[in-house]
């Protein structure tokens, strides 16, 4: 049986970039896998993100448009798309052409040996300011928690589904802390992951990012600490768990 891969993107307000995103799926995908599908979530924009997906939907069956109908935030995006997939592997990334896509095969030739293959930026093409909160926003997350990987927020992530059904019940951040929270979770539950270096990252060239939002960063610190108190009690609970089933053996 060959390769069958879901391409999932949550888009909010990207719908100067949607075109040329799919465009770039449609051209490199035939040649590395044997089937695919193609997920937009629509988180609440309001530009033609919807609409655009739409028309390009009636040319291309493999793409699909999952709509929110109002704006949940980042990780709740990611999650609707990853939960929608039906294919073997599951990949996301962001619809705002930052990737080059042709890199998706370093990803596929590492899946073989691992659950969870996830890139990390060589070099970030971002502003120095964003590029200096992401490295922040690291050395915390690894202070909480240990650590994950060595771009925690890369958008460019290919993982097996039955890591997508292991634990999307458990994630609960629906901002920016999502890929923070899933690898934690992915490593707490023994998942194997391999980390990629990405050489074709580049700026935006179309559309607004959200990530310096005061509202999208206060969110994330406020999710951050919810999910260190909730690995905190999981662990308590497992604790008292294990040492009752230790006295009721010793019975």
């Amino acid at each position: 049986m060959g390769r069958s891969l879901s391409v999932s993107m949550p888009a909010f307000n990207e719908a100067e970039n949607i075109p040329g995103m799919v465009a770039d799926v449609l051209d490199v995908l035939p040649r590395l896998v044997d089937e695919f599908e193609i997920i937009v979530v629509d988180d609440g924009s309001r530009d033609d993100t919807a609409v655009v997906t739409q028309q390009l939907a009636v040319q291309h069956p493999q793409l699909k448009l999952v709509q929110h109908e109002v704006n949940k935030g980042y990780g709740t995006a990611v999650l609707t798309g990853l939960t929608h997939a039906t294919k073997e592997l599951v990949f996301f990334t962001d619809a705002d052409r930052q990737f080059d896509l042709a890199e998706i095969e370093k990803l596929l030739d590492k899946i073989e040996t691992a659950d969870l293959v996830v890139g990390y930026r060589a070099p970030r093409r971002d502003p120095f300011m964003r590029r200096l909160n992401g490295k922040g926003w690291s050395w915390l997350v690894t202070l909480l928690f240990g650590y994950t990987a060595r771009d925690i927020d890369c958008a460019f992530k290919l993982m097996r589904r039955t890591v997508v059904e292991r634990l999307h019940e458990e994630i609960t951040s629906g901002g920016a802390t999502f890929s923070a929270e899933s690898l934690v979770r992915a490593r707490r539950a023994g998942f194997k992951i391999v980390e990629v270096p990405l050489a074709g990252h580049r700026p935006r060239v179309a559309g607004s990012p959200t990530g310096a939002n005061l509202r999208v960063i206060t969110r994330a610190f406020k999710e951050l600490v919810q999910v260190r108190l909730e690995l905190w009690r999981e662990a308590k609970l497992a604790v008292k768990s294990e040492v009752k089933t230790e006295r009721g053996t010793a019975v």
